[in-house]
């Protein structure tokens, strides 16, 4: 339960910060600069962060191996960060959180392919989970592009805000937004996959994201001299711009980091992946609790299809894991008994 709260308050704040960011570069604020600058600060943060919590632990030792793994880990960080950010800019946050909810579909297949989830349609567990995931996308896909009947207050002009934007915005904006984003949504699941690969071999989840942060200030710092030639472009202006900087560098670099990676080390990149849906319902009832948007019918049955396929994933993961522990204690009572008295 502590670890689905942890989560959905990531989720939450994740929703608020593609708002903050779409604000910043509408100010005319660089994406790379915005990737490199929430790098740096972060950098600084997850410095300090460490030697505390390292003052009296040991740390992990580092290998070449996981070194590697990590620069690798960094590539599709900075990539993701850079992806986002351009689809944010050629479209809305409406659209990134709707196809966020691409991912549990894309971090499934690769679980299985990477062998780290198992998928054997004769087993509960794993029907479960796969029936689960679809569901969750086809629930997230429900609460973004239908609407039904309003359910609280009176239709306003604001509500319907996918089908507003894609109107005011050119299609040819919309469609290169949705290709980036859609690109983001599958980095997105390769890097739960690789944090899971490095986590296991490398308990650290501050370390690995401190020099994660390292790596990506200097791929996107390359990136940006190249890309950035106006010279206005590298100043900081103390407005929204400021405050983009500031969240994504604490949230979304730092925290949100740490717990992803803590995720897939206590329950796979699937388990990580499949709260990515329920940040589309969070935006919906946020709008709905502090602006006054109208319910619809739509995102109370999306709500609720995520909540399904929610609790078929959380079911599945539970018997996976009694199963394992099953055999594991068969398996133990077994060799116990052939072990001899004398």
């Amino acid at each position: 339960m502590r670890d689905s709260a942890v989560m959905l308050t990531v989720e939450f704040l994740d929703v608020a910060m593609n708002t903050v960011n779409k604000a910043a570069m509408s100010k005319g604020m660089s994406h790379f600069i915005l990737v490199l600058y929430s790098n740096m600060l972060a950098v600084f943060l997850l410095l300090s962060s460490s030697f505390m919590f390292y003052r009296t632990r040991i740390a992990p030792p580092l290998t070449w191996s996981i070194v590697g793994r990590i620069f690798v880990l960094s590539l599709l960080c900075c990539a993701g960060q850079v992806f986002t950010y351009i689809g944010l800019g050629y479209s809305s946050p409406t659209l990134a959180s709707a196809m966020t909810d691409l991912t549990p579909a894309f971090t499934f297949i690769l679980g299985i392919v990477s062998r780290m989830e198992r998928l054997d349609l004769r087993s509960k567990s794993s029907l479960a989970k796969a029936i689960g995931t679809l569901v969750l996308i086809t629930g997230g896909l429900v609460v973004t592009l239908y609407k039904g009947l309003p359910i609280t207050g009176s239709p306003s002009s604001g509500d319907d805000k996918l089908q507003i934007e894609m109107l005011l915005l050119p299609s040819s904006n919309w469609a290169i937004g949705g290709f980036f984003l859609a690109a983001h949504s599958f980095i997105l699941a390769l890097i739960f996959v690789f944090q899971t690969w490095i986590i296991r071999d490398y308990p650290s989840e501050i370390l690995i994201t401190l020099i994660t942060c390292g790596f990506v200030t200097i791929l996107s710092a390359s990136i940006s001299l190249i890309a950035e030639e106006d010279k206005d472009a590298w100043r900081i202006r103390p407005n929204i711009e400021l405050v983009a900087i500031g969240y994504s560098a604490v949230f979304a670099v730092s925290l949100r980091s740490i717990v992803h990676t803590w995720a897939c080390h206590k329950k796979g990149p699937v388990y990580t992946s499949m709260f990515k849906p329920i940040g589309m319902v969070i935006a919906v009832f946020m709008g709905v609790s502090f602006l006054g948007d109208t319910l619809y019918l739509g995102s109370v049955i999306g709500a609720v299809v995520i909540a399904l396929g929610f609790y078929a994933v959380v079911w599945g993961k539970i018997q996976e894991k009694r199963s394992v522990e099953e055999k594991e204690r068969c398996s133990f009572e077994s060799c116990s008994s052939k072990v001899p008295l004398l």
